[in-house]
C-alpha cells in the first residue's frame, strides 16, 4: 500500500468524525412525555411477527394513544391470533390484502395501515415490531415533532446489539447518517438527497402524508422509510432525525444470518445505482480499514486514521446510546463486513436472487 492512500484513507476518517461530532452535538432527543398533544394513531406492518410482537404490544399498553393498528401481513405463523387475544380494546387487526404486481411488501402494508387509520387521529405513527418503547414514548416523540415544526419525524431508537454480528454492523446506521449526512441543514431544507429516515420509529403529520401520496407514491421502494421522506421532501415538507436512545429500543436482527440476509435485500438499493453501492464499498476499505492496517506497521497517518475512525464509532455510540467500548475499537472491521454486505447486496440483486420473508424483494 502507498503512503498517499494511507493519508488520503485517514483524512476521510477524521473528516467523517468531525463532521458526525457535529452533527452529534447538534442532534436532539425525545424525551418521555405524560400526555399525547393530539390523537395519535399507532400503525404496525407485520408479517411473520409472532415471536417479537408480544414484546411491542406490552411496550404500547402504557402509551397515550387513541389506536394500536396492526396489519397482518399473510402471516403464516399465528400474528393475527396474537394480537386479537389482546386484552387493550384500542388494538385493532386488519388483515392484509394480497401484495399487486409492482408493489413491495412493507410500503404495501403502511399504505393499507395508513387507510385504515381513525380520520380523528392528526398524527400517524408506523413501528416495526422488534421496537419496544419506554412509558410517554409516543407523547414525547409527537411533541418533539411539534416543537421542531416538521411534517416527518425519525426517532432513532438504541440498537440493542447482541451477537458478535450485530454489534460489528447495527451501530453503522447512525454512524452513517451521523459522519455523512449535515443534519441541520436537511432539516432545514425540502431537497430530496438530503432525507434521511429510520423505519422502525416514524411519526408522521396525517396531512402532510396524504397530501404528499404517502407510501402509494413509491410503491417498489425497497428503502421504504428513506423514500418515504423523499416524498414529503418532494411535496415541500420537512423532516428530521432524532434520538430515540431514552425511549426506544430495537433488535433488529438476530446472529450473522439475519444481518447477512436483511442487509442483502435493502444495500443494493441505498445507494442509487450498483456503481455508486461499490464507490461506496471501496470508500469504506480506503477511509477505514486501510489505515488500521497501515498503522499495524508504524505509519503515522495510519495511526491517525486508526484513531480517527474509533472516536468517530464512540461519538455515534454516545449519540445513540450503543455500547461504546471495546465495540469502537473494531471499527476497522466493521468497515470491511460492511463493505462486503453492500458488494454481496449488488451482486445478489442483479442475479435476481433476493427474498425476503418468502417474497423477491424487487417488485
Amino acid at each position: 500500500m502507498t503512503e498517499g492512500l494511507v493519508r488520503t484513507g485517514a483524512a476521510t476518517a477524521v473528516l467523517g468524525a468531525v463532521h458526525a461530532a457535529v452533527n452529534a452535538r447538534r442532534l436532539p432527543a425525545v424525551r418521555p412525555a405524560p400526555r399525547s398533544p393530539e390523537p395519535v394513531s399507532v400503525l404496525v406492518p407485520a408479517r411473520d411477527e409472532a415471536a417479537r410482537i408480544p414484546g411491542l404490544l406490552a411496550s404500547l399498553r402504557v402509551q397515550d394513544v387513541a389506536e394500536i393498528v396492526v396489519l397482518d401481513d399473510r402471516s403464516t405463523d399465528g400474528t393475527a391470533e396474537i394480537v386479537r387475544g389482546s386484552e387493550d380494546s384500542r388494538i385493532r387487526v386488519v388483515d392484509g390484502r394480497p401484495l399487486p404486481s409492482g408493489w413491495v411488501g412493507k410500503p404495501h402494508a403502511c399504505a393499507q395501515l395508513a387507510s385504515a387509520a381513525d380520520p380523528a387521529s392528526r398524527v400517524l405513527v408506523f413501528l416495526d415490531a422488534d421496537v419496544r418503547l419506554a412509558p410517554g414514548a409516543i407523547a414525547g416523540a409527537v411533541e418533539c415533532l411539534r416543537q421542531r415544526r416538521v411534517d416527518l419525524l425519525s426517532v432513532w431508537p438504541r440498537q440493542d446489539a447482541q451477537s458478535p454480528a450485530e454489534r460489528l454492523v447495527q451501530p453503522l446506521q447512525l454512524w452513517s447518517v451521523l459522519s455523512f449526512l449535515p443534519l441541520a441543514a436537511a432539516e432545514r431544507t425540502s431537497r430530496p438527497s438530503l432525507a434521511a429516515a429510520n423505519g422502525q420509529f416514524l411519526v408522521v403529520l396525517r396531512d402532510s402524508y396524504q397530501t404528499s401520496g404517502g407510501h402509494a407514491a413509491s410503491p417498489a421502494a425497497v428503502l421504504d422509510d428513506i423514500e418515504l421522506a423523499r416524498t414529503l421532501k418532494r411535496s415541500g415538507f420537512h423532516t428530521a432525525v432524532v434520538s430515540g436512545k431514552d425511549v426506544a429500543t430495537c433488535r433488529m436482527y438476530t446472529g450473522w444470518a439475519e444481518v447477512r440476509d436483511g442487509y442483502a435485500k435493502s444495500l443494493w438499493s441505498a445507494f442509487g445505482s450498483p456503481a455508486a453501492g461499490l464507490a461506496v464499498a471501496t470508500g469504506l476499505i480506503g477511509g477505514w480499514l486501510l489505515p488500521a492496517l497501515a498503522a499495524l506497521r508504524g505509519s503515522p497517518a495510519g495511526i491517525v486514521g486508526l484513531l480517527a475512525g474509533v472516536a468517530g464509532r464512540l461519538v455515534t455510540a454516545r449519540a445513540g446510546g450503543d455500547r461504546a467500548w471495546p465495540d469502537a475499537a473494531g471499527q476497522p472491521a466493521s468497515a470491511a463486513v460492511l463493505a462486503y454486505l453492500i458488494v454481496r447486496s449488488v451482486l445478489l440483486s442483479r442475479r435476481g436472487r433476493l427474498t425476503w420473508r418468502g417474497r423477491p424483494v424487487r417488485a
